[in-house]
């Protein structure tokens, strides 16, 4: 990352998976990476403070409340950080004359499309944690002329954030495990992120991208490849979606086509199950 080795990173989200990859690549420059309990994003004074003591170049902002199902009930909270915390983000990165880099989810789509989704499809989230997803993207492109928003999917990464994590721990404790077989979208791993957010800063991008890893697999395919890498022998049966009578509903197929980031970097992305393999390795 030649041209940012004296820009000053601020990165909210501290001890997440994709802060947590931020950090380690970052090691050599000039980084604040703070967690909720440093600086809570929708504290807009203390916010405020922290801008205006570090004045960063760069905002990453990983901070983001990702509790699906609780955010059915639990909504002001899922809204306090991913929408008005996004918004005091946008108006002090305005002000301060940050570039903000903000990340966000292929749930803000209904899954009713046939084929990938792309960058200028229309959003019509189905669930609360979408919905607030969507109106943080919308005060970001608001606010903001230099700003990144990019859309990712099944993320994954170091910690315990994460479907791989969670799936390795349920297998060393029941004999069999349920997969839903019929939700579709694309694994991506917060190396392929990181990646791609630097070669974006590093070519002065800015706008909205799908950044995924390539091709896509359901919840199923994703589970059965992971446990036959890891020679986990835990047996999955495939199940429908609707089996887990889940409190928030989800897009059947939210898989996202990086055609447009790939063609703007002239980078050839990874498929979703070779970069699992190299990262995992």
């Amino acid at each position: 990352m030649g041209k940012g080795v004296y820009l000053k990173f601020l990165i909210f989200g501290k001890n997440g998976q994709l802060a947590t990859e931020f950090e380690k690549r970052l090691q050599d420059k000039n980084v604040l990476a703070l967690t909720q309990e440093d600086c809570d994003i929708g504290d807009f004074d203390k916010l405020k403070d922290t801008f205006e003591t570090y004045k960063p170049d760069i905002v990453l902002n990983c901070s983001a409340y990702n509790f699906v199902d609780k955010a059915e009930t639990d909504y002001k909270e899922a809204y306090k950080t991913n929408t008005y915390g996004v918004k005091n983000l946008s108006y002090l990165s305005e002000k301060y004359n940050s570039l903000l880099i903000h990340y966000s989810t292929d749930y803000v789509f209904d899954g009713t499309k046939e084929g990938l989704y792309k960058e200028d499809d229309i959003p019509n989230p189905l669930n609360e944690y979408g919905k607030s997803k969507l109106m943080g993207e919308f005060f970001v492109q608001e606010s903001l002329e230099r700003c990144l928003i990019f859309r990712t999917s099944w993320v994954y990464g170091e910690g315990k954030q994460n479907f791989l994590y969670k799936l390795s721990e349920w297998a060393k404790t029941q004999d069999y495990l349920k997969i839903a077989c019929d939700e579709f979208s694309v694994p991506t791993s917060t190396n392929t992120i990181v990646n791609i957010t630097l070669k974006a800063i590093d070519h002065g991008l800015t706008g909205l991208y799908h950044l995924v890893n390539s091709s896509y697999a359901s919840r199923y395919e994703w589970a059965k490849a992971y446990l036959a890498f890891k020679s986990i022998k835990t047996f999955i049966y495939p199940v429908y979606q609707k089996d887990f009578n889940l409190p928030a509903k989800r897009p059947r197929f939210s898989a996202m086509s990086n055609e447009k980031i790939s063609k703007c970097l002239d980078i050839n992305i990874p498929d979703w199950h070779e970069e699992m393999k190299n990262v995992l390795r």
